[in-house]
């Protein structure tokens, strides 16, 4: 990985030790990572000297060593374990904010938002509802970009100027449709680390999931191994292309539960 590429990492919500998480279904727990492995990996980056950057600041590709740190959906753990803990280690982040999941249980309120982005973390947008962009038509897609964005702006005071795709759904309309309403750039989920040649509408991010173990993380970090996952990305869309995305998520819960039996 070049000195002016940076790796966009991708989280969901943290779980805690006693405290149910937002969602039960095996294609979301496999998003969710425990507080202790997260510490583990703030802890490295420290230690390691790198920078943790919100989306803005990585996209104006400063030297030395650092990652972007993103976050989906708006889950409570936000606030009240990723902020402190940024907090302590001088690191910034985004925060892509499901508005419709705003006030339900596991997941921020209007306030907790606020607060969030009082202490000075950057707000970007992860859909009203976090349907599938790729399934909507272009009124849909108004009501999933622009309304959220301006509610948004409405609660924070602040200019949202970034988008994440749900289930990493994108396409060229939502690449449009975004730079027409104000937003600087677009986070997909395809695995490849982003550099000043990316276009900002279609950017990167690798996931960091529940059973990433911490050498494996370094290595994401580094911008190693990614061709792998990019493999895997290639097999996926092929198969939500044929497949159509309601059929691709039936057949993955259908494996993740036979997985599930077969390791239980």
């Amino acid at each position: 990985m070049s000195a002016r590429s940076i790796v966009h990492l991708m989280y969901h919500e943290i779980e805690l030790p006693g405290r149910p998480m937002c969602q039960s279904e095996l294609g979301y727990v496999r998003y969710i990572v425990s507080e202790a492995d997260f510490r583990a990996q703030l802890q490295w980056l420290q230690s390691a000297g790198w920078r943790g950057m919100s989306v803005p600041e990585a996209l104006k590709y400063p030297d030395g060593l650092g990652v972007a740190i993103t976050f989906d959906d708006g889950c409570e753990t936000d606030l009240l374990t990723t902020a402190p803990l940024f907090k302590a280690a001088a690191f910034n982040a985004t925060f892509y904010i499901t508005v419709g999941f705003l006030g339900k249980p596991g997941y921020l309120s209007t306030d907790e938002l606020r607060s969030l982005s009082d202490w000075g973390f950057d707000i970007g947008c992860h859909s009203m509802t976090h349907a599938y962009l790729s399934d909507l038509d272009l009124k849909g897609l108004r009501r999933e970009l622009i309304e959220p964005k301006l509610r948004l702006e409405q609660i924070t005071g602040q200019a949202v100027e970034h988008f994440s795709c749900p289930g990493g759904r994108w396409d060229r309309r939502v690449a449009e449709l975004a730079r027409e309403a104000g937003y600087k750039s677009v986070a997909t989920s395809r695995n490849f680390a982003n550099s000043i040649r990316t276009d900002p509408f279609s950017l990167g991010r690798v996931a960091v999931m529940r059973d990433t173990p911490l050498s494996v993380f370094q290595r994401i970090c580094r911008g190693g191994g990614l061709w792998q996952r990019q493999v895997a990305d290639l097999t996926r869309a092929t198969a939500k292309k044929l497949m159509g995305n309601t059929g691709y998520d039936a057949l993955r819960g259908l494996l993740l539960s036979r997985g599930k039996t077969a390791n239980g």
